[in-house]
């Protein structure tokens, strides 16, 4: 089970590359009279848009629906209307989408359909660009909502756009596409430019958090609850796709982290969290600071267009632990990962600490620091920053000199604690208590200790 660790070496993380795309997905595949036309979603762009277009899939509602209108040159139109027994029917709407328009209204792109003067009117109908309509629909109407693209069957979008054109009544046919039609005919099913059926080629299952699913960060003590600024582990199932990694340099922007990965988000509360690491059964973030800590916020995950269930994290405005892997337990006891400060090298049964030896500890959900400009949530730290909370270590009975309380210069939210061991300290495995703001951590570690030769 993959854990969240820290590399303690130099030049954990640089601060070049890009990562921020809208996401896309799924492709849907129309099914015509004419021949298969593939689109690519854009929940990135037009969210509401592309979950309103959705459920009419799902529901069947487009199946054995018609093209109905068709302006050569401009566009063609569908999903309003189906044909059945020689008659034309409606089809049944949802309520309207409000109006998203942020992508341009070039050929081959899809778009909703609207009445006039009122941009949020949008509902089942759908339109595909002939031409590149930009100059007109993206200022018309508050701009028409591109929601998707076609990736295969532009040809058969552009013989749908070849068929005649006729004029079956003053209302909703006026110009309608009817093959091997002679007006005065009556019309039949041959005539008619079905789509027989719109099918999702690869939709992304819907993401669940599993009961008790979320902790924080288990190589910090794994707790139930959280601290603004702590990173936390999220357990399911389908919460991100095939790949399964870490964050690494190229994520990163002028030192920031990124807040998606590989299609996947995660909200606390609505606020974007800081995503660490993906996979299909896990994730790991670290949350934003700005939550409120008297009570429970809302853990969300997004795998590029479909959201999870909220899941409700206890927050507190401190949660504190320290660096203790479970490759660092030897039989019933957890050893504390914690280093020598001027050798570098980890503290062990082996080669244990010594009184009066100066070591250094990571934690994180300590809280804020000072100076408050430092961010200590998705930001690599630069400036020297020490925590405002006061924290105590105790050695056994021993009280051990903390030199230095604050965030860790080149990681992103994780504290270090410079602390020398006392010189009273004895000999054996030495219970660390460690307590921040005159409250114990909870965690039960041990670090080893020999005094003398």
């Amino acid at each position: 089970m993959q854990r969240m660790g820290l590399a303690l070496a130099g030049g954990l993380l640089a601060t070049s590359g890009l990562w921020a795309q809208l996401a896309t997905g799924p492709t849907v595949r129309f099914n015509t009279s004419l021949g298969e036309i593939d689109v690519l979603l854009l929940p990135g762009s037009a969210p509401a848009t592309v979950q309103n277009f959705l459920n009419y899939v799902r529901r069947g509602t487009y199946n054995n629906s018609i093209f109905h209108r068709s302006v050569p040159g401009f566009i063609i139109q569908g999903g309003g209307f189906t044909f059945t027994g020689n008659t034309f029917r409606a089809l049944a709407a949802d309520p309207p989408v409000r109006n998203e328009f942020r992508t341009s209204n070039s050929r081959g792109t899809i778009a909703m359909a609207k009445l006039g003067n009122n941009p949020n009117s949008a509902t089942n109908q759908w339109f595909f660009n002939l031409a590149n309509n930009a100059q007109n629909l993206d200022n018309q109407n508050g701009g028409f909502t591109v929601f998707g693209r076609i990736t295969n069957g532009l040809a058969n979008m552009d013989r749908i756009a070849a068929v005649p054109v006729f004029r079956l009544n003053s209302a909703e046919l006026t110009d309608i596409p009817l093959l091997n039609f002679r007006s005065g005919q009556t019309v039949s099913e041959s005539n008619v430019v079905f789509v027989r059926s719109i099918t999702i080629l690869d939709e992304t299952p819907v993401p669940e958090i599993s009961p008790n699913g979320v902790v924080s960060a288990g190589n910090f003590g794994g707790m139930p609850f959280a601290a603004p600024g702590s990173y936390i582990e999220i357990y399911g199932n389908n919460l991100a796709g095939e790949v399964s990694r870490g964050w690494n340099s190229a994520d990163f922007v002028a030192g920031n982290a990124p807040t998606t990965m590989e299609g996947v988000r995660v909200t606390a509360n609505g606020l974007p969290a800081f995503v660490n690491y993906v996979s299909k059964n896990q994730i790991n973030v670290q949350l934003p600071v700005g939550l409120p800590t008297d009570g429970t916020v809302g853990i969300v995950v997004t795998n590029r267009n479909e959201q999870s269930a909220a899941y409700s994290l206890p927050l507190r405005a401190l949660a504190p632990g320290l660096l203790a892997p479970p490759s660092f337990k030897v039989g019933d006891k957890q050893f504390v990962a914690t280093v020598r400060s001027v050798e570098g090298t980890f503290i062990t049964a082996e080669a244990p600490a010594r009184p009066n030896e100066l070591l250094t500890f990571y934690g994180i959900g300590f809280g804020p620091v000072n100076p408050g400009t430092v961010q200590y949530a998705g930001r690599v730290v630069e400036s020297l920053a020490t925590i405002t909370a006061p924290v105590e270590f105790e050695f056994g009975a021993e009280k051990g000199e903390v030199l230095f309380a604050g965030l860790a210069s080149g990681l992103v939210g994780v504290y270090q604690f410079n602390v020398r061991v006392p010189a009273g300290t004895p000999n054996g495995d030495i219970e660390l208590k460690v307590s921040v703001n005159g409250e114990a951590t909870g965690q039960p570690l041990f670090v080893p200790v020999r005094a003398g030769n």
